[in-house]
């Protein structure tokens, strides 16, 4: 009963964590430099009278914290409509966060394969050539920016190497592909109607963005799964199995069952960073999702629809941390109670 209620608890935190947010981003936006509206209108700005007929529809003109309650208001309803598009702010999202997910799940999976595995050898290898070279390389990895792998990564394989590699640098499929739409997500559309080729398309411009959002996050699972190895490795418990006779692999699984907690932090923590370096990266490699959605109304100066999509992530960033939270209690038996 303890865990429903600290859930509950949880859910209930949601409403709040998402009126903060839209709210700080709303004021944020409203201090920036730059007019919606003489964005749009361009060269026909210099007409005062159409400036203000604009400004009047879209309630610009009105105090800053009716502006805000309209927002909510219109969101609330479902009929929140984008400035620059005039669509319906929640049905765009729907279509372009599929995308965005994709492209996180693809680079977490990544990140965790290369950061446990690297982390659990390093741990076991302590202080031999693998386990300085793993160190050095996750020391450069959360040094680098994320833009600056990603042009690496273009030039690299699509430049350098791209007469072997083949690797696309933009978009999710190839234009001359069409892969009907039912999840939003290319990989799983292409295997619910049977299209390997468009699969093997979709996968392709997959890697790299993946390997960007990804290996920055890896450097930071290594670091902390051979932290928390370690850590465990000299804990009474682990000397006594081997006393008893234990096999090593039996050593291995409470050893790493017990240094779970604080990798799963590091987890949930990355899956939200991911959330936010997919901006950049869906920038680099024109991938049409959240990020590169929110890049374009923050240019338009599309105030409903950054705040929209900026309570989106906010959300997404609550719920993984509530899972994260929840893994602890599957994770830990003391914590249960």
């Amino acid at each position: 009963m303890n865990l429903w209620l600290y859930t509950a608890r949880r859910i209930l935190y949601l409403p709040i964590v998402l009126l903060i947010v839209s709210a700080l981003t709303f004021l944020l936006l409203q201090g920036a430099r730059g007019d919606s509206v003489l964005v749009e209108l361009g060269d026909r700005a210099s007409d005062k009278e159409l400036v203000e007929l604009l400004r009047e529809q879209r309630g610009l003109n009105r105090p800053i914290p009716v502006q805000f309650g309209a927002f909510l208001w219109d969101l609330t309803r479902g009929e929140l409509r984008s400035w620059k598009t005039g669509e319906l702010i929640h049905e765009e999202l729907i279509q372009r966060f599929p995308a965005t997910v994709e492209l996180t799940f693809a680079g977490m999976l990544i990140a965790l394969l290369i950061g446990l595995v690297a982390g659990v050898v390093s741990a076991l290898r302590q202080h031999s050539f693998f386990d300085h070279g793993a160190s050095l390389v996750a020391l450069i990895g959360v040094s680098v920016p994320v833009f600056w792998l990603a042009m690496m990564l273009i030039w690299l394989f699509a430049h350098r190497w791209g007469d072997w590699t083949h690797l696309p640098t933009s978009d999710r499929i190839s234009p001359l592909l069409s892969v009907p739409t039912r999840t939003g997500s290319l990989l799983i559309d292409t295997l619910l109607t049977r299209d390997l080729f468009a699969f093997r398309d979709a996968l392709r411009h997959l890697i790299l963005p993946a390997i960007a959002l990804g290996a920055i996050s890896s450097a930071f699972i290594m670091r902390m799964t051979r932290t928390s190895m370690l850590e465990v490795k000299g804990q009474d418990y682990v000397r006594t199995a081997r006393a008893k006779g234990l096999s090593g692999r039996g050593v291995l699984r409470h050893q790493i069952r017990n240094a779970l907690i604080p990798i799963v932090t590091v987890v949930g923590l990355q899956t939200g960073t991911l959330l936010g370096g997919a901006i950049i990266t869906e920038t680099i490699f024109s991938w049409e999702g959240l990020g590169s959605y929110l890049v374009d109304r923050i240019r338009q100066r599309d105030l409903q629809a950054v705040c929209a999509a900026t309570m989106l992530m906010a959300g997404v960033f609550v719920v993984v941390n509530l899972i994260v939270d929840l893994l602890y209690h599957a994770i830990d038996p003391r914590l249960r109670t």
